[in-house]
């Protein structure tokens, strides 16, 4: 059984930064393509970032390249998202999720997922 958890959300003040972790746990992704979505109140959840096992290939989504940067250590399980110069539109749960086809960016293609972490950036 595989297990997906995420840590490192909170409250941050507009142009804060945070990194959220996410380690996995029962089997290793560590070959699989690991995503990062959000979900605010009312909108569904949306593509966010993701990257391949080696690292070699990452997507972002327009909203936040060049502010939030995915990251993996496949040796402790675990993947990163760093998110700089944070705006209050960036408020949403995160979640976490991995993909064993090569997922893209619409969450159906992704099969493992964890229960999310809250950020709130103030403005």
């Amino acid at each position: 059984q595989v297990q997906v958890v995420e840590s490192g959300g909170g409250l941050v003040q507009a142009g804060g930064s945070l990194r959220l972790s996410c380690a996995t746990s029962g089997r290793t992704l560590s070959g699989y393509v690991m995503g990062w979505f959000r979900q605010a109140p009312g909108k569904e959840r949306e593509f966010v970032a993701r990257i391949s096992w080696s690292s070699s290939n990452t997507i972002y989504a327009d909203s936040v390249k060049g502010r939030f940067t995915i990251s993996r250590d496949n040796a402790k399980n675990t993947v990163y998202l760093q998110m700089n110069s944070l705006k209050p539109e960036d408020t949403a749960v995160y979640y976490c999720a991995g993909g064993q086809i090569y997922p893209g960016t619409t969450t159906r293609e992704y099969n493992y997922w964890g229960q999310g972490t809250q950020v709130t950036v103030s403005s």
